[in-house]
């Protein structure tokens, strides 16, 4: 009995080895799906662009402000905070939000997310006009998405118009684009006189090479906002790997081989030389390595002092900030 429990553990623990990632597991408990989860519910309902995860410059500060996500569509731009707020919500006087989960739960203060989001629009327009789009008075404006399931509010009539409750969120469909534009107000007054086509397709350029963070993408509809490190494994596939920096490089696709069902021992990686042209770079300039699918990837996750570490198995692909 006891060597046949025995044997069930290595069994266990080697079948976990290969078929589960504990840091990948952890990745539930980020904030970084339910912003990824809002990006793409937003780019199909508003046809517009969004770019997520970035790190604008701050003349004022000399600092990188974070910037949850931009909306850009060719009638206006919307700074766009995913807040993951829980339970009882009240606003007090001086515009602070603070949270109360319940009697075993020590309530939250958290600064005015508003008046943040605000604050980032003008950092924006700023960073905008550095690089040259001068856009229209009023044309940026500014959202707060509360996008925890578990958020609620006694105090509704005090909830800012910037702000867009989780029952309101929910309610969004798309073919209901009324009812969404609806709460875009600041975007769609400056968005009635449509800025030039040249102008619409400078931001989107300027926003699509502005600094942001490092982005992996995994296995389960999973997303890491942070910074990658390094790659860790053999010594011939970290020397295979030694071209691959953010000087260099701009995204990694992991494609996995598969036999008879197994874990891929191989991984097969493309990855794209960093373009700063509009259009980016063709398939033809994609280049291919294949490695050890064990070879694992250096990621300190946003906000967090812990370094985590991804097999390549578990990733589908990974951007690059420059």
């Amino acid at each position: 009995m006891w060597a046949e429990l025995l044997c069930g553990l290595v069994i266990y623990r080697v079948l976990r080895y290969f078929f589960s990632d504990d840091d990948v597991l952890e990745v539930e408990n980020t904030d970084s799906g339910a912003l990824f989860s809002v990006a793409n519910k937003i780019e199909k309902l508003y046809d517009g662009k969004v770019y997520a995860g970035l790190r604008i410059p701050d003349a004022d500060t000399g600092s990188r402000e974070n910037i949850d996500m931009v909306l850009v569509t060719k009638g206006g731009a919307v700074v766009i905070s995913v807040k993951n707020f829980s339970g009882i919500i009240s606003i007090d006087a001086d515009g602070s939000w603070v949270c109360n989960a319940g009697d075993r739960h020590k309530a939250e203060r958290h600064p005015d997310p508003v008046a943040e989001a605000k604050k980032r629009v003008s950092i924006l327009e700023s960073y905008l006009e550095q690089r040259g789009v001068a856009l229209p008075e009023g044309y940026v404006s500014c959202q707060v998405i509360l996008a925890n399931p578990k958020y609620c509010s006694i105090h509704s009539n005090h909830i800012p118009s910037e702000v867009i409750t989780y029952d309101q969120w929910t309610q969004l469909k798309p073919e209901a684009k009324s009812l969404f534009s609806g709460w875009f107000k600041g975007g769609l007054r400056a968005g009635k006189k449509e800025m030039q086509e040249s102008i619409h397709q400078r931001l989107n350029f300027v926003l699509s090479t502005a600094p942001m963070w490092d982005r992996l993408e995994l296995k389960g509809n999973k997303y890491v906002l942070g910074e990658f490190l390094e790659f860790k494994g053999k010594h011939d596939d970290t020397q295979a790997l030694r071209n691959i920096k953010r000087s260099k490089v701009s995204r990694l696709i992991i494609q996995k081989f598969s036999m008879l069902g197994f874990a891929p021992s191989k991984v097969q990686l493309l990855y794209s030389p960093r373009d700063y042209r509009s259009d980016g770079a063709s398939a033809s300039e994609w280049k291919e390595l294949t490695i050890r699918s064990s070879t694992e990837v250096l990621f300190q996750p946003q906000n967090s002092t812990k370094v985590r570490k991804f097999k390549l198995s578990s990733i589908l692909s990974m951007s690059l900030s420059a």
